[in-house]
């Protein structure tokens, strides 16, 4: 299971990728940890929630993110475009609001194969494009028996690729990297015979 899991994470460059969930952001957060070179984060202006650098500070230096707005959804998909084609970050997440088009999904698939470089899209539940390489539902888990409190459940539910499957997660902030944490039942026997 662990293998399957490293095999499609970190997500595939020179592809677009989708998250939806409660935990996208974070999901997102997570690539940006663990990608080297500027991240370009996309949002519509409208959008009444705003991302603050200073919130990554515990993934990455909020120095390597640049932000841009679009007036409008397109404006959004437009810019992502333009960018992952430019070969001049390595990573492009977009936060959008409805969903993306098979004909926008396929360039935006294009666009990345073209500058080598990965597109993340958070969308809203229910959402996605057929043209995606992956698409991950992502959400938070509450665990009163663990004082951590970055644990995730995310489950790859599309995959071109072919494996799908469901991970619980935590960031290691200190190595910058994402560690795979055994089930409830499996952590509390863990437990159990370690003290």
């Amino acid at each position: 299971m662990a293998q399957e899991f490293f095999d499609i994470f970190p997500l595939c460059s020179r592809r677009s990728h989708e998250a939806v969930g409660p935990g996208a952001i974070s999901f997102a957060a997570s690539m940006v940890g663990i990608t080297h070179g500027p991240v370009l984060w996309i949002a519509e202006q409208r959008q009444n929630e705003h991302l603050h650098p200073g919130g990554l500070i515990q993934f990455c230096d909020p120095g390597r993110l640049l932000f841009a707005y679009g007036k409008t959804h397109m404006d959004v998909l437009w810019i992502a475009e333009e960018v992952l084609r430019s070969k001049s970050v390595s990573l492009v997440i977009a936060q959008l609001s409805t969903d993306i088009g098979l004909t926008e999904g396929r360039r935006l698939q294009l666009a990345a194969e073209a500058g080598r470089a990965t597109g993340l899209f958070l969308l809203p539940q229910g959402m996605g494009s057929n043209a995606a390489e992956t698409r991950w539902h992502c959400a938070p888990i509450h665990d009163c028996n663990n004082s951590d409190s970055t644990l995730f459940d995310w489950r790859c539910i599309k995959n071109k690729s072919g494996t799908t499957g469901q991970w619980i997660v935590n960031w290691n902030d200190t190595a910058h990297h994402i560690n795979l944490v055994a089930q409830t039942g499996q952590r509390a026997r863990q437990q159990a015979q370690a003290g």
